[in-house]
């Protein structure tokens, strides 16, 4: 009888500690996705980008556009602090903004644009045909909104930055009430880093 209480104990630790040992993040995970797996796109130079680029560093991947006037450039301050927070972890993580704007954000605009905020940050894009599929193949929705010349639209667009851990795996969909101190963590914690 002895035994096998001893026996229970062990299991029920077991248990236990795979509970504690459990990965927790502040944003919610994804789990087992079946869309946003991989892209391919060109980045300010004219290179085509895949996600296998940056294998072994966690990848945040922001959808916007370079005219927009109050949450893109929000969401990538709030990655360029994470950044600042994460210290040498930095090194290990990649920001890529895409573009849902691809007619005015070409690559002059994205070469000066993305890294303006950190001087690592990556700016891709599509073309303009192919960006509406790309939109839809990531789940992130947009919409033109015209203005009062042809040149001054705005554009409505879902606002969220997806994680992938460092073997290229969606993990993560950050939202725009997130804080530095929150993004840095779960970086530090795809990152296999605790602190």
């Amino acid at each position: 009888m002895r035994k096998h209480l001893s026996w229970l104990f062990f299991l029920c630790f077991l248990g236990a500690s795979a509970v504690f040992a459990r990965e927790t993040f502040h944003a919610p995970e994804i789990e087992s996705p079946a869309f946003a797996r991989d892209f391919r796109l060109l980045d300010a130079g004219g290179k085509t980008r895949t996600l296998a680029d940056w294998r072994g560093k966690v990848v945040l991947l922001f959808f916007g556009y370079a005219h927009c006037p109050d949450v893109c450039p929000t969401s990538l301050l709030r990655a360029a602090k994470a950044m600042t927070l994460l210290g040498p972890a930095a090194e290990r993580v990649q920001v890529l903004f895409v573009t849902l704007d691809p007619k005015r954000d070409t690559p002059a605009v994205l070469r000066e644009y993305t890294p303006a905020f950190h001087p690592s940050f990556i700016g891709l894009y599509a073309s303009p045909q192919e960006t509406p599929k790309l939109a839809r193949d990531f789940r992130v929705f947009f919409r033109v909104n015209p203005g009062r010349a042809p040149d001054t639209y705005t554009i409505d667009h879902s606002v969220v930055t997806y994680a992938y851990d460092p073997m290229g795996k969606l993990r993560l969909a950050i939202g725009h009430d997130a804080t530095p101190e929150e993004m840095a963590a779960d970086i530090r914690t795809l990152l296999g880093e605790r602190k």
